[in-house]
Order: C-alpha cells, then sequence, then structure tokens
C-alpha cells in the first residue's frame, strides 16, 4: 500500500472513528498529495514525492511550533504538535545524530572535498545520501562541524 492510499484509508477511519483533529492533519496531507497529482508535468506520484511533501508539511508544523512557544501561544502550539506527530507517522524514521554524522563523514572522504569553502558541493552530496533520513538543518550543521 503505498502512501496516498495510507492517507486515504486513514481520512476513512478517522471519520468512523469521529476524531476530529486526526482528520484535520490527514486532510492536509491528502492535500498537499492532490496538489503534487495536479502539478504541471506530473503523470504519477510516487512514494518519494510524497515523502518530499509531507517533510515540507513536517517542516511547516516545527517553524511554526517555535513561533508559538516563543509568543507563549500554547493553544495554537498543541494543535500544530499533534498534526505533527500525525505526519510523522508517515514519514520514514529519522536517522540519529550519530549516524548522519558517520554518513557525512563518509561522503565527504567520498568526494574528497576539505576546507569549509567546499560547503556548497558537500551539502548536496549529502542531502541526497541522507534524503528523507535526517533533517537539512543537522546535515547543514554538521557539514560546517565536520569541514
Amino acid at each position: 500500500m503505498n502512501l496516498i492510499e495510507q492517507v486515504n484509508a486513514g481520512v476513512m477511519a478517522a471519520m468512523k472513528a469521529k476524531d476530529a483533529d486526526r482528520l484535520r492533519a490527514l486532510r492536509g496531507i491528502k492535500s498537499a498529495f492532490l496538489l503534487l497529482q495536479t502539478g504541471e508535468g506530473v503523470t504519477e506520484v510516487t512514494d518519494d514525492m510524497c515523502i518530499k511533501a509531507l517533510q515540507k508539511l513536517a517542516k511547516q508544523r516545527k517553524d511554526s511550533l517555535e513561533i508559538y512557544n516563543t509568543q507563549g501561544r500554547e493553544d495554537l502550539a498543541v494543535v500544530e504538535r499533534q498534526e505533527l506527530s500525525i505526519i510523522e507517522e508517515f514519514l520514514p524514521a529519522q536517522m540519529s545524530e550519530a549516524d548522519v554524522r558517520a554518513k557525512i563523514q563518509a561522503v565527504i572522504a567520498e568526494s574528497g572535498f576539505s576546507g569549509p569553502e567546499n560547503m556548497g558541493k558537500v551539502i548536496p552530496l549529502a542531502m541526497k545520501a541522507l534524503s528523507g533520513q535526517a533533517d537539512g538543518k543537522l546535515i547543514s550543521q554538521l557539514v560546517k562541524e565536520l569541514l
């Protein structure tokens, strides 16, 4: 069962269970997937495309959550936390910082780049190697540290 089918099944289950919070989050995910399907030049939506859309949704929730926490808006932060947890159910498991560090060191060794001036060349390679498995901020931070 691909991600689109999983989300559709989740929407139906949330409707039957009358779980409004879960339904709201799943409808947001479904909406993002529909936008992918109707995009120009898209013939078929793959799970990789769906994962990228889910990562974007998760990042938006994290950013909003950070803003709400700094402004003391716990009422809005609760909603974002709920939606983020539901979105993360469909994302692949994230690697630990130590695993990400090891993978980035391997990418740097393979590419042969060294020094901070090559950061712009290493980050895309690391992002490709770790696509969907680690947060972009963490990757950027570790590349900066290791170079």
